[in-house]
């Protein structure tokens, strides 16, 4: 036998690397693209225009500005274009628009069969509401929840609470499967079921100046000097029920502006059934109620896709019987 040869320094030496065809392109990872930016995009591409998509979406300019900035910068160019010459689109804005489509109507078509197939009822309910709503006698969910939980004993409850915008875009991207809340019932593709009327007042703590004061003696300046607490997500509203000029707190959840109120130091709008446990132990009162009330329509919204799916059925029956036996 022969010897083996020794290998040769050209053998040695890596293999060249393939080069990539003339006009290939890297092909990049999409798969934690949050459906929301997606959303948000092709309502922009929709209705023409930052200004209206701002109106439909609820957003600021500035949360509508950075959605687009994070969803550009994942696809790697430009989607839009604006300037003196108006809104456009660019081509990969185009591209996305209609990939966007086809990317939806495909999840449509997928939870729209899995939601119908013949299985045991059971399975995940992804609920979404706003805070305060437990002293709601209309909606309280512990009761809705307790019937949804008898009927379909292998449930999974996912309930999460969020501000009425946020809860919004959640349910039209399938992020949530249900929401409550007072909704402006702008999301595309989402059906709204009203539920109930919530009246508000304007109320102040037992150690604010007002508390002692008869609402005769309460002038329209003294209620524009007075610290005066807004929801973050209504600061315009809130600002505008009142004619008040500017705003010295903010807050997101009905919890918060409980603490705000009893303070002492500020003013602000509570649901009147949040308010009533402390009106009643003399911690806080209503402010010219005749002159400073307004009520908030709340639905239960959820996808027209999902409008055949049994538990989410079951979920709606519940809350509108509940609402009917509370009013």
């Amino acid at each position: 036998m022969s010897p083996k040869r020794p290998p040769s320094a050209h053998s040695l030496l890596p293999a060249p690397k393939k080069q990539a065809a003339p006009g290939a392109t890297r092909m990049r990872r999409f798969d934690n693209i949050d459906l929301r930016l997606l959303r948000v995009f092709a309502t922009l591409a929709e209705t023409g225009s930052f200004s209206a998509a701002q109106i439909t979406l609820n957003l600021s300019q500035s949360t509508l500005s950075t959605h687009l900035a994070a969803l550009e910068q994942r696809l790697g160019g430009a989607l839009c274009l604006r300037g003196r010459k108006g809104f456009r689109l660019t081509p990969l804005g185009e591209e996305t628009v209609e990939a966007i489509q086809d990317l939806f109507e495909s999840i449509d078509t997928f939870q729209s069969r899995i939601s119908q197939a013949p299985t045991e009822l059971g399975g995940r309910l992804r609920i979404g509401t706003i805070g305060g709503i437990i002293n709601s006698p209309e909606m309280a969910l512990q009761h809705v929840l307790a019937r949804v939980v008898a009927q379909i004993p292998n449930i999974h409850i996912d309930l999460r609470l969020g501000v009425p915008q946020d809860l919004e875009l959640q349910v039209a991207d399938g992020t949530r499967d249900v929401v409550v809340g007072p909704f402006a019932r702008h999301a595309p593709g989402v059906q709204y079921v009203e539920l109930c009327d919530e009246p508000h007042a304007l109320y102040c703590g037992e150690q604010h100046p007002f508390f002692t004061m008869k609402d005769a003696d309460i002038s329209k300046d003294m209620i524009d000097q007075a610290r005066f607490s807004v929801r973050a997500y209504r600061k315009l509203e809130d600002l505008q029920r009142i004619r008040h000029p500017r705003a010295s707190g903010s807050i997101v959840h009905m919890e918060a502006q409980l603490m705000m109120i009893l303070s002492g130091s500020f003013i602000g709008f509570l649901p009147e059934q949040a308010a009533l446990p402390y009106v009643k132990s003399k911690q806080m009162r209503a402010i010219k109620r005749d002159i400073y009330k307004f009520s908030s329509k709340h639905y239960v919204a959820f996808r027209t896709i999902d409008e055949k799916n049994r538990i989410i059925n079951t979920f709606v029956d519940e809350i509108i019987k509940r609402c009917r036996i509370g009013k």
